[in-house]
């Protein structure tokens, strides 16, 4: 069949509004509300608090705030090693560095593409002294976050959970964001839902959550005047952010309901070509399939190669490669990325440690050959892997023109 590019682009994940959200900034704008106290945030911080299971919740500007403010809170001081989570969006890490810490990054295992607790385990090992976790759940699917809690408990580790991509996601039950001492939810403009902008700090330590609503605010002191004894940030969510997360709340089920079942058409349409989908522990965990992803299988992979900025591939019947099926897409006006690239194959932290299970490894290179498969797992994700439209407002129209689409990649 002729395949035509798409006259209205298929985004990868964009916002999906409702109507209830100009309701609450509508109401913020006309009780004169506008700045960072009002009734949409008391409301955000307790819808939150009842989804997630945490006491408290404190509504911050974006999630990168929040996973700042965990920093503090984990009392990283200049110098101090952190363990974090290599394959993930380097919102995760660059907060250690805010406080002057050393992130060591951590490979993660196959079974869902998170850190790895074996992994982490050796790297208490070789560096017995770190007492600071961060881990992220990568693209709404829920790591093994009771061993890797269990491994922090056991070495006396205070950890970060960059829950960002995966509200509404639960592990054994248990919604992801209230594993750690510190948990962080992001509402920037593509995640399950939506404030435009904002995040969240979640904790059950009261004392915690009322140092970080201080800092958010300039670390303001109870004076008459404005008194200051500590740094303080301008990190608080304003009431009219607020607004628009208030009115997604009620669609956030709604949300990871179409998200799932863009997942299993993807897994369906697929089911003859050499590919996977990115993984998930069935028994024990339910994503919120914020994005659906693939993994080429090796044998399929055609030559790629990548520089820091560019990439080349050479076409093979029968066979293709992240590159080529991305390029592809983009002629067909749809959006798909690659896999985020592992935080130790960055420029800016290519000089840090890095911890595989076998111990210490490094950056072998950014080409593929299929007979030399990297054994450092974040870094053949990276290779074999992208991320595929997954907006919640495509079509199951467009889907399957997508999924021809990649089909013929394969031809």
């Amino acid at each position: 069949m002729e395949i035509k590019p798409f006259a209205k682009k298929v985004w990868l994940s964009s916002p999906t509004m409702h109507g209830e959200e100009l309701k609450y900034m509508t109401e913020a704008y006309e009780t004169n509300w506008m700045s960072t106290v009002g009734a949409n945030l008391n409301e955000v911080e307790r819808l939150t608090c009842e989804k997630i299971g945490c006491k408290y919740s404190v509504a911050l500007s974006a999630g990168t705030a929040a996973l700042h403010l965990a920093m503090k809170l984990a009392g990283i001081k200049t110098g101090d090693k952190v363990f974090c989570s290599d394959m993930t969006f380097d919102a995760s890490v660059n907060p250690v560095v805010y406080e002057g810490g050393v992130p060591i990054f951590i490979d993660s295992e196959y079974e869902t593409w998170n850190m790895d607790p074996i992994a982490l385990e050796k790297a208490f090992e070789i560096y017995p002294d770190v007492n600071v976790v961060v881990v992220a759940h990568l693209y709404g699917t829920p790591g093994k976050i009771d061993e890797i809690r269990a491994i922090c408990d056991k070495h006396g580790a205070f950890l970060v959970e960059d829950a960002a991509e995966s509200l509404g996601a639960t592990y054994k039950g248990v919604q992801t964001g209230s594993f750690g001492d510190a948990s962080c939810i992001s509402f920037n403009g593509n995640k399950i839902i939506t404030g435009s902008a904002g995040g969240m700090l979640l904790t059950d330590d009261k004392e915690a959550a009322d140092k970080v609503r201080k800092w958010s605010t300039q670390s303001r002191e109870n004076a008459p005047w404005y008194q200051h004894e500590e740094i303080g940030y301008n990190y608080r969510m304003s009431n009219v952010i607020a607004g628009v997360v208030r009115g997604q709340f009620p669609h956030l089920e709604e949300h990871i309901a179409q998200k799932k079942a863009i997942y299993e058409r993807y897994k369906a349409g697929f089911k003859d070509l050499p590919v996977q989908m990115n993984p998930y522990d069935e028994v024990n965990s339910v994503p919120n399939f914020w994005l659906s992803c693939l993994i080429i299988n090796p044998e399929a992979m055609c030559k790629q190669v990548r520089s820091e900025n560019e990439a080349l591939y050479i076409t093979e019947k029968g066979k293709s490669c992240p590159t080529e099926i991305l390029e592809i897409l983009a002629k067909y006006n749809a959006e798909g990325r690659p896999i985020w690239k592992p935080m130790h194959m960055q420029p800016l932290y290519r000089m840090n440690p890095f911890i595989t299970r076998e111990g210490s490894g490094r950056a072998k290179t950014n080409a593929y050959n299929a007979d030399m498969q990297s054994s450092i797992i974040n870094e053949d994700i990276f290779n074999r892997g992208l991320c595929l439209p997954s907006d919640n407002k495509m079509t199951a129209k467009e889907q399957d023109v997508i999924i021809e689409i990649i089909k013929k990649c394969f031809e």
